[in-house]
Order: C-alpha cells, then structure tokens, then sequence
C-alpha cells in the first residue's frame, strides 16, 4: 500500500523554496526564451517556414515554452535535493517518518508545478509576438504535465546520484541540453539529413516537443499517438528508477 503522509508538507516546501527566489527560478528563466524568439524570429522569421501557413515565430514559441518546462522541473528537483546535500540539512528529511512515494510525490509535484510556472510565463510573454492557436488544447496539457513530471524524476535521480553542484551541472549541461536542443525545438527534424533524421527520433524530448506543438497547430511531424506512447513508457522508466532508488536509500543513507 502506497503510504504519502507528509508528502503535502514536503510538497509545500519545495513551492516555497523556489517560489521565494521566484526572480532567479521563475522570471530569469522567462527572459532567457524571450531573448531566444528575438535572436532566432528576427533572424529566420522571413527564410523558414515549417508548417504551412505557419509563420516561423508562430512555430518556435511551442518549442520555447515546452524546452523551459523541462529544463525548470529538472532543476527544481536536482538543485533541492544536491543543495540539501551539500548544506547537510537532508538529514532532517531522513529522520522524518516519510515514505519514498512520498519524497517523490513531494519532489516531482513541485517540479511539476514550477516547469509549468515557468512555460506559462514564457507563453504568456511570447504570445505577444504571435497570435497564438489552440488546434487541439487537450495534447498541449497532456505533454506539458508527462514532460514536467518526467524531468522531475529524472533530475531526482540526478540529484541523489550527485555529490556536489558541479556533477549535477555536468548532468545537465551533458545529457539535459543536448537532448533539449537536438528535439526540435528551433527546427522541423524532417529538414535534418537522413542520419540525423533517424537519431532524433531515438530522443524522447522531440516527442515531448513534437506533441506539444501538436496542439498549437494540428499538424506535426509524427502522430500525437506514438509521441504519447514514447513519453508515457518514458515517464514511467525514469519514475521507476527514482523510486528504486529513494527506496534503497542510494546515496542518502549510509
């Protein structure tokens, strides 16, 4: 039986960590896409068009909105659990009689909520640029919820593999970015060479991404269907192993 006392409060704290830094984990991040549509909309605005009738502004702001929610619910629960690890306060966590349900509840559920923050933040700063369309709203809430959740777990378990901030930062910048940028995100990958074409589609973000943009447009470069599949089989790996390992302990208990 699934036990998720204290999981609320675990829950709370973790919104309140990165709600009170709301400028650095929340509005910073927002800046950043905003600077990405000025740079790239600027400069291809006139000499890409991906999907017909779809201008190249209109078609990056999914990509923008969707790559700041998975990149901000991997931080929020990496940075939490490495700080807690590095400033020795996890000990307080590991006396308390909480469950691993409940720490992953606590840790994903506010990644969750803090990827979404930000992608809404992003859109709504963005939205400005391009008159926005909602073809099919209901894939944009389910990818955007798989997407966060999943990035949560899996910057839990990057949290509890690392020691100290700077392989968590390797984590990211060698696994997360890459991925992140290789998705699609500024560009249709049926414009990639045939070798490229195929290895993206071994990358579960583009499916994330792809289905996401899915419900601004209606149209995408694969069925909302397989990306479905492929992020559900995903979440569900990446949220297996976190449990694994918060059960056993792996790295937070002697």
């Amino acid at each position: 039986m699934i036990r998720l006392a204290g999981a609320q409060t675990l829950f709370r704290k973790e919104i309140l960590r990165f709600w009170n830094v709301g400028f650095q984990t929340v509005a910073a991040p927002v800046l950043t896409a905003v600077m990405y549509l000025l740079i790239f909309g600027h400069v291809l605005e006139d000499k890409v068009q991906v999907f017909d009738g779809v201008g190249y502004t209109s078609f990056l702001i999914p990509g923008l909105v969707m790559m700041s929610v998975l990149q901000n619910a991997f931080a929020n629960s990496s940075s939490s659990l490495v700080q807690s690890k590095v400033t020795g306060n996890l000990v307080f966590l590991l006396v308390s009689p909480l469950s691993h349900w409940a720490w992953f509840v606590g840790y994903v559920g506010a990644s969750v909520v803090r990827g979404l923050a930000v992608g809404l933040g992003v859109f709504l700063v963005t939205v400005w640029f391009a008159p926005p369309a909602f073809a099919q709203p209901l894939w944009i809430l389910v990818f955007a919820a798989l997407g966060a959740g999943m990035l949560g777990a899996l910057g839990l378990i990057a949290g509890l593999w690392a020691d100290k901030f700077d392989q968590m930062a390797a984590f990211q910048n060698f696994i997360i970015m890459p991925m992140t940028f290789l998705s699609g995100v500024f560009y249709s990958v049926h414009s990639l060479p045939p070798f490229w074409l195929e290895a993206s589609h071994l990358n579960p973000f583009f499916y994330m991404i792809d289905g996401f943009r899915r419900g601004f447009f209606g149209t995408s470069d694969v069925s909302p269907w397989v990306s479905l599949a492929v992020v559900g089989t995903a979440f569900l790996v990446v949220s297996a192993i976190a449990l694994r390992l918060l059960k056993t302990g792996y790295k937070i208990r002697p």
